[in-house]
């Protein structure tokens, strides 16, 4: 993975003066499953529609696949695939007819079959689309996202509507298409979605990328230390610490109050917790919890 299929230079992008993207900066490696996160409003949208070429940007440098996407062509279109946030897309045709005109516009498309069988949409083959549910038509936007075997796939929060079972499912299509050598640029809040999916995340705040790197390095050491919570015996109320050596600071604990904790816990924090932080911190939003403790 030591080609970069984007390349992305000091971003930005102003609608009537008003900065909604402000200097972005960053790579995705061929192979790679990059997730960008924020929250509503931070630019995630423009970002990714830039990057499509649906969207032009005041400044800044974007190349995909080799190519700027605001004068690429359709052959560099032919090689990406998009999965909107829905759609809506009805009609008298089957599933399995949609998804066979839809794969002819494309030079090396998958089987219809095998996206049938990735999505989940076998047994709907045969059903107009106007007749499908509301998450039966969220797997056709992903069947079409992935028909035409694209080098690199654009996922919008791609399994909204989904149940548990099936965005467990998605996830497995997913990584099968990453070890296919796809690359893959993931928009969700779902942080568990990023946790399971995603080789780095990049999270932004206000217009601006606040962090990017792994998932289980991103943020720094100082996000990632564990949380030490306890209550003493007799009534002590809860008390929270962030420590590197949690065993130890319990152990000293004990040997300090000479007694057992009436409770105790050890938190490491998650992804989202980084994610909370990170965006409260930048705006204004107010903290989780956990960032409201003292320092060992």
């Amino acid at each position: 993975m030591n080609e970069n299929v984007v390349r992305v230079r000091n971003l930005r992008k102003e609608y009537s003066g008003r900065v909604v993207v402000d200097g972005l900066s960053f790579d995705i490696a061929r192979g790679e499953t990059f997730a960008l996160l924020g929250p509503n409003g931070a630019g995630k949208s423009t970002t990714v529609e830039i990057l499509e070429g649906h969207r032009h940007r005041t400044s800044g440098e974007v190349h995909v696949l080799g190519a700027d996407p605001a004068t690429a062509g359709l052959t560099w279109k032919a090689r990406i695939g998009v999965v909107l946030q829905g759609t809506g897309v009805l009609g008298a045709l089957t599933v399995r007819e949609y998804l066979t005109q839809f794969a002819g516009f494309f030079p090396d498309p998958r089987g219809v079959d095998d996206v049938l069988a990735a999505v989940g949409l076998e047994e709907q083959a045969g059903t107009r689309l106007s007749k499908l549910s509301g998450g039966q038509q969220r797997r056709v936007d992903v069947a079409l996202g992935v028909v035409g075997n694209p080098e690199l796939l654009f996922l919008d929060e791609p399994t909204t509507g989904f149940d548990p079972q099936a965005r467990r499912d998605f996830w497995t299509m997913i990584r099968g298409l990453s070890a296919d050598g796809t690359t893959i640029l993931l928009t969700t809040h779902y942080l568990e979605e990023a946790e399971q999916l995603a080789d780095r995340v990049g999270i932004l705040a206000a217009g601006r990328l606040r962090a990017i790197g792994p998932v289980g390095t991103v943020g720094g050491e100082d996000a990632r230390t564990p949380i030490v919570r306890w209550s003493e015996p007799g009534g002590g109320g809860p008390r929270e610490t962030r420590t590197a050596e949690p065993g130890r600071f319990v152990a000293d604990l004990v040997a300090r109050t000479g007694t057992e904790p009436a409770t105790v816990e050890i938190v490491r924090p998650s992804l989202e917790d980084v994610y909370l932080g990170l965006v409260a911190e930048h705006t204004g939003a107010a903290a989780p919890a956990d960032a409201l403790v003292t320092e060992a």
